[in-house]
């Protein structure tokens, strides 16, 4: 499946800063409020390691890329305006963020860990802003915007469910389009203890729109600009406060630089990696030297990598837990019908089974499905066997008895 993951924040926190590190891309950044008023979109990766030594063969992939032994996987990612306080009633650009965020599978949001920004998100004195806060007031927004939609379709939710809908199929459906489905619905309901329509007062809708809000809009939490002073104190703030949370320490500043220098030719560097190799010392300036040793002696010294693609691959294969699956025609071969080796990766939630890879695969795969066959273990699997981790497998399909048709 596709997977979309939107940067969410306020204002002035490194939010495009950190798109653009991750993407390569070359949106506006400013330091005036608001740079950002349009969405931008663009595809970064999901890194996880291949399977292709473990198989002992050569890879070619199609859909993806192998650099060193590591599975570059396209996903989507997408820069959102920054919030205000007041968004969810249309504050700001709050009302066109809100729509947009809504489109996502989960959300990086990004907070700056050194203080440098005052509650409206225009830069003030180092220190004086305060992340904590920051955080929250962005959840409450998003929390109140959920409010706003289960209290303005009450009438709504009141006719599904005396037309037969059950209370979990009801709310799926009045937040159609946010991407609560109905299992979202059903296990916030189970974790605020309603069970009839009857039960879903004024005073327990909130309890309930946040529930949703954080089932079917998972977050991480960036501590961005770990490079400036103040930043380590309010990390530890910041993961002591939201314990239930993820927080990742990142310098997206740093991602960036180390990106660039690569493009140029002047280091070796993959994204996420722990460490980079200078090739080419004479082309680099005396402030592009200093940078790089900043960012090895205080980002990668103290925190081991710059959290942009950690960030990333956290939210992807721990928060949305995500598995990745390889499909192949030619279980001898490991290949394609054209004999490209290991040809794809596809991303498929925990839980997800044999037949709902051939529905990803192709739709008349799906329809003759017989079985697969695991080809790590020469097992064969059921329809509804559940794919694990770095499954390799071939569907086989009653029309003609033959796998994957490409």
């Amino acid at each position: 499946m596709a997977v979309r993951i939107g940067i969410i924040g306020k204002t002035n926190t490194g939010k495009t800063t950190f798109f653009n590190s991750a993407t390569l891309s070359s949106s506006e950044v400013s330091t005036y409020p608001f740079t950002t008023k349009q969405p931008a979109s663009s595809e970064a990766s999901a890194i996880t390691l291949c399977v292709h030594r473990e198989f002992g063969v050569e890879d070619n992939p199609r859909n993806s890329r192998c650099v060193d032994g590591w599975r570059h996987t396209p996903i989507e990612l997408m820069d959102l305006p920054g919030l205000v306080k007041g968004a969810w009633r249309g504050k700001g650009l709050g009302n066109r963020f809100l729509s947009i965020a809504a489109q996502s599978d989960a959300l990086l949001h990004v907070v700056d860990a050194s203080g440098g920004i005052d509650p409206e998100g225009r830069i003030t004195e180092a220190g004086a802003g305060d992340p904590v806060s920051d955080f929250a007031d962005i959840e409450e927004e998003l929390v109140m915007w959920y409010h706003r939609i289960l209290e303005g379709n009450r009438e709504k939710l009141e006719k599904l469910t005396q037309s037969g809908a059950s209370l979990d199929e009801a709310i799926s459906g009045v937040y159609t389009g946010v991407g609560v489905s109905r299992e979202h619905a059903a296990e916030a309901l189970r974790s605020v203890g309603l069970e009839g329509p009857e039960e879903l007062d004024v005073g327990n809708s909130k309890a309930l729109a946040s529930r949703l809000y954080k089932i079917s809009k998972p977050s991480l939490i960036v501590a961005n600009k770990m490079d400036r002073p103040g930043a380590a104190a309010n990390f530890e703030r910041l993961r002591e406060r939201y314990s239930d949370m993820m927080v990742v320490p990142a310098s997206a500043d740093s991602e960036l630089s180390l990106r660039r220098a690569e493009q140029k030719g002047l280091i070796r560097y993959e994204p996420g990696a722990e460490q980079f190799e200078i090739i080419d010392s004479a082309g680099l300036s005396g402030k592009q030297s200093e940078a790089l040793k900043f960012i090895t002696s205080k980002i990668m010294g103290e925190y081991m990598r710059t959290g942009v693609q950690f960030a990333i691959n956290t939210t992807v294969f721990k928060l949305l837990k995500m598995n990745a699956i390889y499909p192949v025609a030619d279980g001898g071969r490991l290949s394609d019908k054209k004999g490209n080796v290991l040809p794809d990766l596809v991303l498929m939630k925990d839980g997800a089974t044999v037949l709902d890879l051939a529905k990803e695969v192709h739709t008349d795969l799906a329809r003759g499905l017989l079985y697969a066959k695991d080809l790590r273990n020469n097992l064969r699997l059921p329809p509804g066997y559940q794919l694990r981790d770095r499954d390799v497998v071939s569907l086989v399909s009653a029309e003609g008895r033959h796998s994957i048709r490409r």
